[in-house]
């Protein structure tokens, strides 16, 4: 298969992959906690990693481990948390809407905190994305009364954890293969993720509890292909892709995520589809380069 073709299938995969990981997170929420659901979902990724990338890690300069720790937290530990937190009152096609946003935050972090240069068609689709944020807010407020739209600050939150983890990895780490620093911030943040997951009383309940060991399927799932899969396949695209159809996945995964979430039963207005297509508009408008 030519890398025209492969580039494609990459494409796809990680669109299905990532896509689905919102309404995994949601049905393993029905037999765990949020705090249970985002230190499982580290501590399986761990495990899965740690045989392919453990020897490299342990290569790693002492001078970078105090940035791999940074971005660890940063993007591996609070926002599967936060995440988890907030499908306890959002639904799971609105989540992955709202993580969109996470391209445009890449932009504003690059603008403010290292100096890099903004366009204006950059700005206008700042503001667009910005607009179409307050349509889907107020829409599914409406929509859904029985949802509290003040949890979609752990998903905007999230979004922006991810856009300072991608600059500073871009200033500090590019030196460290993905695979590598992947695993090296999964063991960082290890121990405290069992720590955590210790003292929700989950090796308390686990034996007897029926929902929680079901939920373990979701959890094992989510984290072994949407997290140390995913991954790898993205390094991997990202090899034979240009950056910007490499970044085109932030388009699909939202469509993807809305299908599940219909087909379990959530409901989505017409207002709430316009907002986040114009959410997807700002996105492209801020990765889109000025023409010479």
């Amino acid at each position: 298969m030519s890398n025209a073709a492969r580039k494609w299938v990459y494409l796809i995969i990680l669109a299905l992959i990532w896509g689905s990981s919102f309404i995994l997170i949601k049905k393993s929420l029905i037999g765990l906690t949020p705090y249970q659901v985002g230190s499982l979902r580290i501590i399986f990724t761990t495990l899965f990693l740690l045989p392919f990338g453990v020897k490299g890690s342990l290569r790693i300069k002492r001078r970078d481990w105090s940035w791999i720790a940074i971005v660890a937290f940063l993007s591996s530990f609070i926002p599967p948390i936060f995440f988890a937190l907030a499908q306890t009152e959002i639904d799971s096609a609105v989540t992955s809407i709202f993580n969109s946003l996470t391209p445009l935050n890449t932009a504003l972090m690059g603008v403010l905190l290292f100096g890099f240069t903004v366009t204006k068609k950059q700005t206008a689709g700042v503001l667009l994305a910005l607009f179409g944020a307050v349509v889907l807010i107020a829409a599914g407020a409406e929509l859904r009364q029985d949802q509290n739209y003040w949890y979609v600050g752990f998903i905007i939150t999230s979004s922006i954890l991810y856009a300072f983890n991608i600059n500073v990895v871009k200033k500090h780490l590019l030196h460290i293969r993905p695979l590598i620093l992947t695993t090296a911030s999964f063991m960082v943040i290890f121990p405290p993720a069992f720590v955590l997951l210790y003292y929700t009383g989950f090796f308390e309940s686990i034996a007897s509890d029926t929902a929680m060991q079901k939920a373990l399927w979701y959890i094992a799932v989510l984290a072994l292909f949407g997290t140390a899969f995913s991954k790898v396949l993205f390094n991997k695209m990202v090899q034979i892709a240009s950056p910007v159809f490499a970044s085109s996945v932030t388009y699909l995964i939202p469509i993807i995520a809305v299908i599940w979430g219909v087909l379990d039963g959530e409901q989505l207005s017409i207002w709430q589809i316009g907002g986040g297509f114009i959410i997807l508009i700002g996105v492209f408008l801020v990765h889109r380069k000025e023409n010479s």
